[in-house]
């Protein structure tokens, strides 16, 4: 199964393609969508939306992931980044793929088995079950690795 993991934002979205067969996982290609801060809003989002679809076009995956959003403080950037988001559930539902939202603590149990693991003990997760020479940069990419192999193994778990 190949899965699409996504960690949404309107500055950087990562994304990442993860294959799942069987008990074992491997990354197929990552990358991060990046859109300049002083354009405006709509460009962004289109940005965002076109790439999104251009991925899913182009590698065809089984299934979308996405991190559910968690913020504290900043409510301007919230909904910025839930438009972000907004786009990028278009652009999977538009592809026709099955979509799982999962928060940061479902990531965090998948990976490490401990909800309050550090960003880096996650990465270091990711680059070991991927077999990866390094953690990929920006964190944002590592970010959609793990969603993507947490709903590796949270569908395996359901099967």
């Amino acid at each position: 199964m190949l899965i699409l993991g996504i960690d949404p934002g309107i500055g950087r979205t990562g994304w990442g393609i993860v294959e799942s067969i069987g008990s074992k996982c491997k990354v197929v290609k990552y990358g991060c969508i990046e859109t300049e801060p002083n354009s405006d809003i709509s460009g962004r989002l289109f940005a965002i939306h076109d790439e999104i679809s251009r991925i899913i076009g182009e590698y065809k995956p089984e299934c979308m992931a996405v991190e559910e959003l968690f913020f504290g403080k900043n409510i301007k950037t919230a909904f910025v980044v839930g438009q972000a988001r907004g786009v990028i559930l278009l652009a999977g539902a538009e592809g026709n793929l099955p979509i799982t939202i999962y928060t940061p603590l479902q990531v965090k149990i998948a990976l490490t088995g401990y909800g309050r693991a550090e960003k880096s003990q996650v990465g270091k997760m990711v680059k070991t079950i991927l077999s990866l020479t390094e953690m990929p940069k920006p964190d944002d990419t590592t970010d959609a690795l793990a969603v993507a192999l947490s709903h590796a193994f949270s569908y395996r778990s359901y099967r």
